[in-house]
């Protein structure tokens, strides 16, 4: 069985978030394989897929090295960069059935349009510690699938050293429990927004980048720069990760690209 490694949301290696993506398989195997898995590759997640009798079709899970997740957007497109590339698939789009409803990922241009459901943002008060946690105080907090802090700059968002203990206090009721977007305008001229991606609920003390955040991410900020296409840089130290997103309705379009780096044979 091969197994592949691919930087999603890169326009080059060593950029973006890592994935490994298992070749599909006609059953599910045992939870607790799958989850070893993940926890043996240490990527933010490992996706697995399961064929169906229409070609164009997959079932789709990730797992991060700690947990199943409900939603992962830079898995989603190394998996669909990988059925592309290796197996030769031919549909214009493909659909991902998950968790989280069905998923199409097609080809645009040199990468990938992802279809994502919008995750609708409130806004709240800055709970109790957060600023502590953080490192920095926000200037506005949203609720979505995550806690949104908005930042007074992007230089804060770059330089915030987080408690990642601390942070797992944060998330509750229909939000994800230890997982923080930290975001602000871009400084940068090709640049809209920066964010990261702080995730010890899940596992992942900071996520390179961070597909399922734009559900959050787009919404708020189409609304506050009067834009439905936003452009979004990650800013995980050392790598950083590329997204355009477009709000459509109640529907976000996420493009970017992906490389692949590796090309395994499991042998277990």
């Amino acid at each position: 069985m091969r197994q592949w490694t691919i930087d999603a949301f890169a326009d080059r290696p060593f950029m973006g978030n890592p994935a490994a993506v298992v070749e599909p398989f006609e059953v599910w195997p045992d939870d607790g394989w799958m989850q070893a898995l993940a926890a043996e590759n240490n990527h933010s997640e490992t996706a697995f897929l399961r064929r169906t009798p229409d070609p164009a079709r997959f079932d789709l899970r990730w797992f991060t090295p700690a947990t199943e997740v409900p939603l992962c957007g830079h898995a989603t497109l190394a998996a669909a960069h990988v059925l592309y590339a290796e197996p030769g698939v031919t549909a214009d789009a493909l659909t991902f059935d998950t968790a989280s409803g069905p998923l199409t990922v097609g080809r645009r241009g040199e990468g990938y349009e992802m279809d994502f459901p919008v995750d609708p943002v409130t806004r709240v008060e800055v709970p109790p510690g957060l600023a502590e946690a953080l490192g920095a105080e926000p200037v506005e907090v949203w609720a979505s699938r995550y806690l949104m802090a908005v930042m007074a700059d992007a230089a804060t968002v770059r330089s915030l050293r987080p408690d990642s203990k601390a942070l797992l206090a944060f998330g509750d009721g229909a939000m994800e429990r230890g997982q923080v977007i930290a975001c602000a305008l871009s400084d940068l001229d090709d640049v809209d927004v920066i964010d990261r991606f702080f995730g010890p609920g899940c596992g992942l003390d900071e996520d390179p980048a961070t597909g399922s955040a734009r559900g959050g991410l787009t919404a708020l900020f189409a609304e506050k720069l009067g834009q439905r296409t936003l452009r979004f840089l990650q800013a995980f130290p050392g790598r950083g990760a590329r997204f355009e997103c477009e709000r459509a309705g109640d529907r976000v379009l996420i493009r970017g690209r992906a490389i692949t780096v590796m090309d395994g044979v499991l042998r277990v």
